[in-house]
C-alpha cells in the first residue's frame, strides 16, 4: 500500500500457513521460453513474504510455455526444393559442372522426426567432392535497432565421395532431428529459425548449397496425413488398374427363384425356437412379420400403385413401405 496503511492487512501467528493462488496467462500470444547466447525468454512466479523489521523473504519459481506451431496447417505441410550447379574455373582451364538438386517432403517437422532426403548430385568437374546435408539453427537478436545473428549446427550427415564424371542419389536419406526448442517466429526481441543445408563439398573452392528452410513445431503430423500421403504413392506406382474395360454385352441379373429356393423360403416362415426369455420375446408380433417377408419377393410397381394417373408426390412415398 503506497500510503503504508493497516487496512486489510492480515497478522499470519506462529504455525503452518498455505495459500493457494492462481493467475490466468494473458490471451495474447506469448513467446515460447528459450535460452540464447545473447537473450533469452523466461517465465517466473515470484513470492515475497514481508517481516516486521526484517528483510522479506522472495522466492521464484520459474515455469515454460510454450506457442505451440502446428505442422499440419496447409503452409507447412508443402514440399520444399531446388536444384542450383556451379562450374570451377582455375585461371584459363575451366571443368565441368557440378549440378545439385534436392526435395524434402514438406516444411514443419518436430524435434525426433527424421527428414527423408532426395537429392540428385552429379559431378562433371575433374575435382572430388562430397555430397553433405546439415541442420542449422539461426538465433537472431534484436535490441536498441540492432541485431545479432548466431547460427548453431544441430545434425548433419555425409555422403559417399564423388570422383570426376559420377553420380550419386538420395533416395529418401533420413537425417533425424535432435530434441530442440521450437521455432520462434513472432517475437519482437528474439527469433529462432531452422533450415537444411544440403550442399556439396568441394576441395580448394566455395561450396555448392542448398537452403531449404524448415519449421520445428509443437503438435506432430497427424496419422492420417503419413496414411494418405503413403497411400497415395502407392496407387501413383500402380496404375494398371485403370486400363481395365467393362464387357462389352452385360449380363443379367439372375431371377429371384434362381436365388432363394422355396424351400429357403418355407424355413423362413417356420417359427423361430425359444431359447430364452430374450428369443421368446422376438416371437411376438412385429418379428412375425419380419419373418413373413423374409424371402418374399420384391412388389411390382403395378402392385404399389394401381393408377399410374395418381399425383406425382404420392407415388413418390411408394419405395418407403
Amino acid at each position: 500500500d503506497d500510503d503504508n496503511s493497516e487496512e486489510g492487512l492480515h497478522t499470519i501467528h506462529s504455525g503452518r500457513h498455505e495459500y493457494a493462488f492462481s493467475f490466468e496467462l494473458p490471451q495474447i500470444p506469448l513467446a515460447t521460453s528459450f535460452e540464447g547466447r545473447h537473450g533469452s525468454v523466461r517465465y517466473w512466479v515470484k513470492a515475497e513474504l514481508h517481516r516486521p523489521w526484517l528483510l522479506p523473504v522472495k522466492l521464484k519459481k520459474e515455469f515454460t510455455v510454450f506457442e505451440h506451431i502446428d505442422i499440419n496447417t496447409p503452409s507447412l505441410l508443402s514440399p520444399q526444393a531446388g536444384t542450383k550447379e556451379k562450374t570451377l574455373c582455375c585461371w584459363l582451364c575451366t571443368s565441368g559442372p557440378i549440378s545439385l538438386s534436392a526435395k524434402i517432403e514438406r516444411k514443419g517437422y518436430t524435434p525426433g522426426e527424421s527428414i527423408q532426403i532426395f537429392a540428385e548430385i552429379e559431378n562433371c568437374s575433374s575435382r572430388m567432392v562430397v555430397p553433405k546435408a546439415t541442420i542449422y539453427q539461426t538465433q537472431a537478436f534484436y535490441a536498441k535497432g540492432k541485431m545479432k545473428e548466431v547460427r548453431q549446427l544441430v545434425a548433419n550427415l555425409r555422403g559417399e565421395s564423388l570422383s570426376s564424371g559420377k553420380t550419386e542419389t538420395w533416395n529418401g536419406k533420413q537425417l533425424k532431428i535432435p530434441p530442440v526448442s521450437p521455432s520462434i517466429l513472432d517475437c519482437s526481441i528474439i527469433r529462432v529459425e531452422y533450415s537444411l543445408m544440403v550442399y556439396v563439398d568441394i576441395p580448394g573452392a566455395v561450396d555448392l548449397f542448398l537452403n531449404l528452410p524448415l519449421v520445428i513445431g509443437t503438435i506432430p503430423l497427424h496419422p492420417f496425413g503419413s496414411r494418405t500421403s503413403s497411400v497415395s504413392s502407392q496407387g501413383s506406382m500402380n496404375t494398371n488398374w485403370l486400363g481395365l474395360t467393362l464387357p462389352e454385352r452385360l449380363e443379367a441379373p439372375p431371377s429371384y427363384a434362381e436365388v432363394v429356393t422355396e424351400e429357403h423360403r418355407q424355413s423362413g416362415l417356420a417359427p423361430v425356437a425359444a431359447f430364452d426369455d430374450f428369443q421368446r420375446a422376438l416371437q411376438g408380433p412385429l418379428f412375425a412379420y419380419i419373418q413373413e417377408f423374409r424371402f418374399l419377393p420384391p412388389p411390382l410397381y403395378s402392385e404399389i400403385d394401381p393408377s399410374p394417373d395418381q399425383p406425382t408426390d404420392e407415388i413418390s412415398s411408394c419405395p418407403s413401405r
